[in-house]
C-alpha cells in the first residue's frame, strides 16, 4: 500500500514539472511571437537606428564684403581631425591612451596637447584657450589644417583610428584686399558653448548645433543669425565599433547670407597705414616736455559719411590678426590679446577707447555759449593764464592773443578764452556745491551732441564715454570715498606718494564738490570727461550736415546666396542738434580758418582747399602722469575724418600728416590738383546702390551713378 502511494506521488510530481515546462515554453513562444510579429517593425527600426549615425554637415558661413563687393571675410576648406568622446568613453584606459598616442603621432602633436583639447572648458584640468568650448555631444577638433595625406591615412585605416573623424570643414579666410586688417570691425568666431547649445535646442533653433561656431565680436556677432546658415545632416551606417560602413542619406546644408558693408577697402587701407605710420613716427620723436620720445601707445581713426553716418573706414592700434581664431586660438596668443603689456590688442580704440577730447571739444562749447548769453560779436581776453582760486590755468605754451572772439579762439585754440566761459557759468549757476541739479549750459550742450551715451553703432561692446558733471562727481565720490578716506586716515607710508596722499585727504573731505576748476576744465575738454573717437566723429558729422545725429552703421544690406536682397539696412537718425543754422555756419567758417590759417594750416600747405574745403579742429589733451593725447577732427560736406594718438603729442603734430593723406585719398588729390578719377571711391562719394551679384557667384562693383538702391 505504501509503494502504491509513493508511485502516485512520483507521477504527480512529474505532471507538475511537465506543466511548469509547458508553461515556460508557452510564455517564451508568446514573447517570441510578440517580438517577431506584433512588435517586429518597431524593433527593426530601433536596430536600424543603432546602426546609423547622424553627422552634422556644417554650412558655409556667409561672406562679408565692402561697398564695392570686395570680400573682407570669405571661406576656405580645411582638413580637420576630430575625436568622438562618446566612443572613447566606451574604451578601456589602455585603448584610449593608445588611440590618443596614435593621433598625436599622425598630427604632429604631443599626447598631452591632444588630451587638453578634449577637456570641456570649465571642468577640472581645462586650459583656457585650449579646452573644448563646444557641445560635449560633438566630435572635438584636435587638429586643424592638417595635410590631405594625414586625413587619408586616418580615413583609409579606420581599424587603427576608431572614433577618429577626418573631414573637410569650411573655415574663415581673410582675403585682405589692399592689405587691410579691419579686425575690430569684422570680429571673430569661436565654438558654441554648452549653454548656448542647450538654449538653441530649447528654442528649436536648427541653425545651431554642437559643432557650430558663432560670432563673438564685430559684425560677425551682430549679424550672426544671417551669416551662420543652416546645417545639413549625413546619415552613415556604422558597425559596433563606430566605423563608417557607408552613406545612408544626406540633407544638404544651406550657406549663410552675404553681408554688404559700407566699408571701402581702399580707404580702409590708407587709414590703417597712416595710423600705424603716424604712431611709428611719434615713437621716434622727442617730447620736449618730458625729455623722452613719445610713447604713442595706441590710436584710432574713423571715417564717416557726414550725411548718413555710415562707416567708410575704422582702424585701431594696436590690432591683431583675425585669423588667429581659426581652428582654435592658443593660450599664449589669447593672453597676448588681453595683455596690457602688449597694449590690449583686442580693445577697439575707435569704439571702446575713452579719452579726454582736448580742444576738439571747443566747437560744441561754442554752440552752447552762443545759445546762452554770448554772441558772435563777443570778445574776451586770450591771456597766457587764467587764475581760479590759488591756481593759474595756462594757455598752450603760455601764448596770448589779446581780446578775441569765438572764431579766433577756435582758430588759435585759445584755452583761456574758454576758461572764462566755463567760469562765468559756474559763478552764475553752479557755485552752490550742494546743488546737483544746477544749470550748466555747456554740459547740456555736450549731451545734446550725443556725448556721454553710446552712438548705437552695429558693433557690439561700444563704450558710452562720460560727461563729468555734478551728478557724476557725486556718484564717483560715493563709490570711492571709503578707499580714499582709508588712505587719508592712516599715516603716509613709503608706497604712497605725496600727491596721492594729499589728493586722498582732499577727496575724503570734499570730493563730491563740483568746483570752479572742474567747470573751466570741462570747457576745454579736460578733466574727467572722456569720449570715444566714434562719438567725436558723429558729433562733427552733425556740424557738417546741419544738426542731424546719425546712428553709425557698418552694414548696408543682407543678400542671399542666390543674390536676392533680403534686408536693407537704411541710415537711422538718433537725434537732432537744436542749434540755429546761423551758429552752425559761424562755427563752420571758423573751422575752415583752422585749416587755412589756424593750428592745422601748417599740415595743409599746398592742399586745394578751395576745391575740397576741409574744416578742422586740433586738440592736445593732457592726462596726469602721461604725455598728451593728440587729436584732429575734420570734415567736408561728404565725410568726417577723425584720428587720435594716445601719448602722441599735439594734435596736428601727431596726426596732421595722416589726416591730409586720408583726404587726398577720398577726393583724388594729387599735389594741388583734384583728380576725381583718382579718388579711392568711384564717383568720390560712396555708392548708393549695392554691388551686383552675378548668377555664377561672382560679385561686381555697383554702378558709379546708380539710381534707386540704398541711400
Amino acid at each position: 500500500m505504501g509503494a502504491v502511494n509513493g508511485s502516485q506521488r512520483s507521477r504527480l510530481r512529474l505532471v507538475v514539472v511537465q506543466a511548469l515546462v509547458f508553461s515556460l515554453f508557452a510564455t517564451l513562444f508568446v514573447r517570441l511571437y510578440y517580438l517577431q510579429v506584433v512588435g517586429g517593425d518597431d524593433y527593426q527600426a530601433m536596430a536600424a537606428d543603432q546602426s546609423v549615425r547622424d553627422i552634422v554637415v556644417q554650412p558655409q558661413r556667409g561672406l562679408i564684403v565692402d561697398n564695392q563687393g570686395r570680400p573682407l571675410v570669405a571661406n576656405r576648406t580645411s582638413w580637420v581631425i576630430s575625436l568622438d568622446r562618446n566612443l572613447m568613453d566606451k574604451m578601456t584606459d589602455r585603448q584610449r591612451t593608445e588611440l590618443v598616442r596614435r593621433v598625436s603621432v599622425v598630427v604632429g602633436e604631443t599626447p598631452e596637447a591632444i588630451e587638453q583639447r578634449l577637456v570641456t572648458c570649465g571642468h577640472e584640468g581645462s586650459v583656457r584657450g585650449t579646452c573644448w568650448n563646444g557641445s560635449p555631444y560633438q566630435p572635438v577638433p584636435v587638429a586643424t589644417d592638417v595635410t590631405k595625406d594625414v586625413a587619408l591615412r586616418v580615413l583609409e585605416q579606420p581599424e587603427d583610428y576608431p572614433g577618429v573623424v577626418a573631414e573637410q570643414q569650411s573655415v574663415r579666410a581673410y582675403p585682405e584686399p589692399y592689405g587691410i586688417n579691419l579686425a575690430h570691425v569684422l570680429g571673430y568666431l569661436s565654438p558654441i558653448t554648452e549653454d548656448e547649445y542647450d538654449a538653441a535646442a530649447e528654442a528649436d533653433d536648427r541653425s545651431l548645433n554642437g559643432g557650430s561656431s558663432v560670432g563673438r565680436a564685430g559684425v560677425e556677432k551682430q549679424y550672426d543669425e544671417w551669416l551662420r546658415g543652416l546645417p545639413g545632416y549625413r546619415r552613415v551606417a556604422v558597425d559596433s565599433m563606430g566605423r563608417v560602413l557607408g552613406d545612408d542619406s544626406l540633407v544638404e546644408s544651406t550657406p549663410g547670407d552675404t553681408l554688404v558693408t559700407s566699408i571701402d577697402a581702399k580707404v580702409q587701407s590708407v587709414v590703417e597705414k597712416q595710423l600705424a605710420e603716424r604712431i611709428k613716427v611719434q615713437r621716434g620723436t622727442l617730447d620736449t616736455v618730458t625729455g623722452r620720445n613719445y610713447v604713442a601707445d595706441s590710436g584710432a581713426a574713423v571715417v564717416l559719411e557726414a550725411k548718413t553716418g555710415r562707416v567708410v573706414a575704422m582702424a585701431s592700434q594696436p590690432t591683431y590678426d583675425p585669423g588667429v581664431w581659426v581652428g582654435g586660438i592658443s593660450t599664449s596668443e589669447l593672453e597676448r590679446l588681453y595683455s596690457e603689456k602688449a597694449g590690449t590688442p583686442l580693445l577697439s580704440r575707435a569704439t571702446q577707447g575713452q579719452f579726454a577730447p582736448g580742444s576738439t571739444w571747443k566747437p560744441f562749447m561754442t554752440a552752447g555759449a552762443l545759445q546762452n548769453g554770448y554772441g558772435t560779436d563777443t570778445t574776451l581776453p586770450c591771456s597766457s593764464g587764467f587764475q581760479v582760486g590759488n591756481r593759474v590755468f595756462k594757455n598752450y605754451e603760455s601764448g596770448a592773443y589779446g581780446n578775441i572772439g569765438f572764431a579766433k579762439a577756435l582758430e588759435v585754440s585759445c584755452n583761456t578764452f574758454f576758461y572764462r566761459i566755463g567760469y562765468d557759468y559756474w559763478q552764475r549757476f553752479g557755485s552752490d556745491v550742494d546743488d546737483v541739479d544746477a544749470k550748466d549750459p555747456l554740459v547740456e550742450e555736450a549731451k545734446t551732441f550725443g556725448f556721454g551715451s553710446r552712438t548705437g553703432i552695429d558693433i557690439p561692446g561700444e563704450a558710452p564715454g562720460r560727461i563729468a558733471d555734478r551728478q557724476w562727481k557725486r556718484d564717483y565720490y560715493e563709490s570711492m570715498k571709503d578707499f580714499y578716506c582709508g588712505i587719508a586716515d592712516k599715516p603716509q607710508d613709503a608706497k604712497t606718494s605725496d600727491f596721492v596722499y594729499k589728493f586722498a585727504a582732499e577727496f575724503c573731505i570734499e570730493g563730491y564738490a563740483y568746483r570752479a576748476g572742474d567747470a573751466v576744465n570741462f570747457a576745454i575738454g579736460q578733466g574727467d570727461t572722456i569720449v570715444t573717437p566714434l562719438q567725436l566723429a558723429r558729433a562733427y558729422a552733425a556740424l557738417s550736415n546741419g544738426g542731424t545725429l546719425w546712428q553709425p552703421t557698418v552694414a548696408k544690406a543682407v543678400v542671399s546666396p542666390s543674390g536676392e536682397v533680403l534686408r536693407r539696412i537704411a541710415p537711422r537718425k538718433s537725434g537732432t542738434v537744436d542749434v540755429p543754422r546761423r551758429y552752425l555756419d559761424y562755427i563752420d567758417q571758423a573751422l575752415q580758418n583752422v585749416s587755412r590759417v589756424g593750428t592745422m594750416a601748417w599740415k595743409l600747405v599746398g592742399f586745394p582747399l578751395d576745391d575740397v574745403t576741409i574744416r578742422a579742429k586740433t586738440g592736445s589733451a593732457e592726462v596726469y602722469g602721461k604725455q598728451s593725447t593728440g587729436w584732429v577732427a575734420s570734415y567736408t560736406e561728404d565725410y568726417v575724418v577723425v584720428m587720435m594718438i594716445s601719448q602722441g603729442g599735439t594734435g596736428s603734430g601727431s596726426t596732421g600728416d595722416g589726416i591730409r593723406k586720408i583726404w587726398e585719398t577720398l577726393y583724388g588729390v594729387e599735389g594741388e590738383q583734384v583728380r576725381p578719377r583718382e579718388a579711392a571711391i568711384p564717383g568720390t562719394v560712396s555708392p548708393k546702390t549695392l554691388p551686383n551679384f552675378m548668377e555664377d557667384g561672382s560679385i561686381m562693383p555697383p554702378a558709379v551713378k546708380g539710381a534707386g538702391g540704398l541711400s
